[in-house]
């Protein structure tokens, strides 16, 4: 990585035209890929990411140049380029950088780029198996393994210099069931911030078995009918309502712009008095967990809604600038060809004190959403529309039949208002998040909860 005497020479060239703030960010990663599909390996990828991040400060303006050239030369020229969009050139400034080492929180033994390609397959082959010969209904199945070995340096004009590395290991599992009419999928995506002992830990037939449960019982599921109604959302990727809906709201990339329903509401009830919920960064081996942040801030437990009050938002440092505010771990970037902003990390609504078996009891007439998947959201008004992968009617207080084609429509503001059980089973799914400084890594989260209302789509 970059040498402290390079670093401090790029950064005093960076405020040569009066700006008030430099940071580099420098990446080396190393990406693996390997997909098969119909019991063979269908492609095995590997490449290499390596680039520099120059960002400058001038007040509340800010400037982003990036180089894969990383010469004293064309760092100096980067620099110089995007300092020039601030001002005049005054002269280099006298930059002097303490290097930190960070604590690593999140230990991995293995890492993935090392292990043996055969081994890799091994493992991929065992989850390929069990998913395809769990049904005859089950006509295709695709597995991909995916590593990713990343190593950072970042350094700013406030004398910062410290290195990370972080290693993300997931495998995705899809079944598509088939009754020679139609189809129907299902998916499974377990992911963590480790090495390769993670595929040997968990149980791989099992997320392959699950993926194709899902895809051969809504093969069989009568559609679902529209209606405002009462839901029970099960725990882990059922989060991803709170993270997509609400989460990104509470973003200062929001928030400092005006543009979330949630500004200037710190210290004022926002959600029911069941709602507690957090971004945690700290978590160990979560899929979005970290040592430090993007800009170099360790990350940290953000409390963002308390009993149902507004306690924190997510910051990053040129929003927090806007917001008068500290940077709270949350600066995240894709790679070094974005900016950061204020990004999620593990984002979920903490266990309640409700029995689950108690929120199924309580609706007579409603929705159980078993698994979530994917939708759309406007992140300005928080209006959003998510399909629900696997659902079952509930009837008198019992789980009933399977349900398909159901899908969630609402206000994220309104939802949070409208939970009013939260149950003990917290749990976490995995995604990737895509937002003004690409796709990143990110948990959600919950228990089992209810939401007293909500607008079910169907037929």
């Amino acid at each position: 990585m970059l040498s402290k005497d390079i670093v401090n020479k790029v950064l005093g060239r960076a405020l040569s035209t009066g700006g008030d703030f430099a940071e580099i960010f420098e990446e080396d990663t190393l990406n693996n890929r390997i997909s098969m599909a119909d019991g063979k390996t269908d492609s095995i990828v590997s490449g290499r990411i390596y680039g520099v991040g120059i960002r400058i400060f001038k007040g509340f303006k800010s400037v982003y140049a990036y180089t894969n050239d990383n010469s004293l030369t064309s760092l100096l020229l980067t620099a110089e380029k995007a300092a020039i969009a601030l001002g005049e050139v005054k002269g280099d400034i006298d930059v002097n950088i303490t290097e930190r080492v960070n604590t690593n929180i999140h230990p991995y033994l293995y890492v993935p780029s090392s292990v043996n390609t055969k081994k890799k397959i091994e493992i991929i082959k065992r989850a390929y198996g069990a998913a395809k010969s769990y049904s005859n209904d089950i006509v295709q199945v695709m597995v991909n393994m995916l590593d990713k070995d990343q190593k950072v340096l970042i350094a700013n004009s406030n004398g910062l210099y410290t290195e990370d590395r972080r290693i993300n290991s997931r495998i995705f599992i899809q079944s598509i069931a088939s009754n020679g009419v139609e189809n129907q999928t299902g998916s499974e995506a377990p992911g963590m911030l480790k090495g390769f002992e993670f595929f040997n830990e968990m149980d791989v037939e099992g997320y392959g078995k699950n993926a194709s449960k899902i895809a051969t019982t809504m093969l069989k599921a009568r559609p679902c009918e529209a209606g405002v109604m009462p839901v029970a959302i099960e725990n882990g990727f059922g989060g991803v309502i709170f993270h997509e809906a609400c989460g990104h709201s509470l973003e200062a990339t929001s928030v400092a712009k005006g543009n979330s329903v949630f500004c200037g509401k710190l210290g004022k009830q926002i959600a029911s008095s069941k709602v507690t919920a957090i971004d945690d960064g700290t978590m160990k081996n979560l899929w979005g967990s970290l040592n430090i942040d993007d800009e170099g801030n360790k990350t940290r437990r953000n409390v963002l809604i308390e009993n149902g009050i507004l306690k924190s938002y997510m910051i990053d440092t040129l929003n927090g600038r806007r917001m008068g505010m500290e940077p709270t771990g949350n600066s995240r970037r894709e790679s070094y060809k974005f900016a950061p902003t204020s990004r999620m990390t593990n984002t979920y609504i903490d266990n309640g004190d409700d029995d689950n078996d108690e929120i199924i009891k309580s609706i007579d007439n409603g929705l159980y959403a078993k698994k979530m998947g994917g939708g759309s959201v406007n992140p300005i008004t928080g209006e959003f529309n998510f399909a629900v992968l696997e659902g079952y009617s509930i009837k008198n207080g019992e789980i009933q039949e399977p349900l398909r084609g159901a899908s969630l429509i609402g206000k994220g503001s309104e939802v949070l208002m409208n939970i009013d059980m939260v149950g003990k089973n917290l749990d976490h799914g995995q995604g990737m998040c895509g937002s003004e400084s690409g796709s990143v890594p990110t948990n959600v989260g919950q228990p089992l909860l209810r939401v007293s209302k909500i607008t079910v789509g169907g037929r």
